[in-house]
């Protein structure tokens, strides 16, 4: 089992989805009702507080659909990823104070930065696993906030201030509503390509390296760039949610990325289910509006909120929508693709005809094989 992460502790369901409602939580229609309910939202409520509210919780969407890349998929324990949400943060402000530029201009300027602080924070410290990389990654986000607190382009303890919002083709989208749909389209499209990433070759050697690393190198899995790969994609996705996050602001300031964010977006991954998008979407959902819901119960709402969390994990450690550890096999049926029964007719039919050819054959030898021999000693019988 793998010495980053203990999934022993966090069951999978193994297999197809064998109920109704197991198929119905797998249907790939429920990522386009979750976006229509997104896009729907604003027409029913659309006060300020509520876009508010909406909009942070859309930027969560993003932080742990990021840290589901290193900690879901690849299993490496994260500690401090609020610090790449700084880094696109700043950097975002940064570029379009000083140039004047809108802050959509600043995006290759932060994936560029976030690219390299994953470069700087991951090279030298993924050699190491367990508790050791979770050590370091959170000592990595608190040199962040402090360096943000003592520079002077960071503006020390006080931040950066103004901001510009986004404007796209002239047209002006920093109020509360055009800024919460451009969010969901932004988000959207993030989330499915974290998703995505995950069902691909890459996303498979991450789900290798989490299960046994020491297994995943040995068939060849060079499980080093496999892990920085991670680690870059996860801090990618934590700088847009940064820039995003500054331009709903207009304000950061070092107390804006302190350890309880980088623990509130693990929960969240924790919470929806380790591994799978779907889950962890409706994990930052949780995590992001339960404290608003018990807002009217004052200080006892974190306690309540601490309580709900510990019940959840005891109920149900998987998560709210664990991954399903699920591969096709070999010569199964498959509905959907290439008909096995008949080989196919993609790159790899003629060797499985070849398979089944030689296969029949030795089946029909072996028959003709024992039928001989059945005559044989029925013939010794009978003389």
């Amino acid at each position: 089992m793998s010495e980053n992460i203990d999934s022993s502790t966090a069951p999978r369901l193994i297999g197809k989805p064998a109920s109704v409602v197991s198929r119905l939580f797998e249907s790939k229609q429920l990522g386009w009702a979750g976006f229509a309910i997104a896009v729907i939202f604003p027409f029913l409520v659309a006060n300020n507080y509520a876009m508010n509210i909406a909009t942070t919780a859309v930027i969560f969407i993003l932080l742990a659909s990021g840290l589901n890349i290193v900690v879901g998929y690849c299993g490496l324990l994260d500690l401090g990823y609020i610090a790449f949400m700084a880094v696109g943060a700043y950097t975002a402000g940064i570029v379009s104070k000083a140039w004047e530029l809108p802050i959509l201009f600043t995006i290759p300027a932060v994936l560029l930065m976030t690219v390299l602080a994953g470069l700087i924070i991951g090279a030298p410290t993924l050699r190491l696993r367990s508790d050791y990389l979770a050590i370091v990654t959170l000592g990595f986000g608190e040199i962040i906030r402090l360096t943000a607190n003592n520079l002077t382009i960071t503006g020390g303890p006080s931040g950066i201030y103004g901001i510009p919002g986004v404007e796209l083709f002239g047209l002006d989208l920093s109020s509360p509503v055009m800024f919460y749909f451009f969010c969901v389209v932004v988000v959207s499209l993030l989330v499915l390509g974290s998703a995505r990433l995950g069902k691909s070759r890459l996303g498979r050697a991450w789900r290798f390296v989490r299960e046994d690393e020491d297994a995943a190198e040995a068939m060849g899995i060079h499980t080093y760039k496999v892990k920085l790969a991670a680690y870059i994609f996860g801090a990618m996705w934590g700088g847009m949610g940064g820039m995003l996050f500054a331009a709903h602001l207009s304000a950061i300031s070092p107390q804006s990325f302190v350890f309880l964010q980088s623990a509130l977006v693990l929960m969240a991954v924790v919470l929806g289910g380790m591994g799978n998008t779907r889950g962890v979407v409706v994990g930052a959902v949780v995590i992001s509006l339960l404290p608003e819901f018990l807002r009217d119960m004052g200080n006892l709402r974190y306690v309540i909120f601490g309580v709900v969390l510990i019940a959840v994990m005891v109920l149900r450690p998987q998560g709210f929508w664990p991954a399903r550890a699920y591969e096709p096999e070999k010569g199964e049926p498959n509905k959907h693709g290439p008909d096995m029964d008949d080989g196919g007719s993609g790159p790899g039919a003629h060797g499985r005809k070849r398979s089944r050819r030689e296969h029949k054959k030795v089946t029909t030898s072996g028959q003709e094989s024992f039928g001989r021999e059945t005559s044989s000693q029925e013939r010794g019988e009978n003389a």
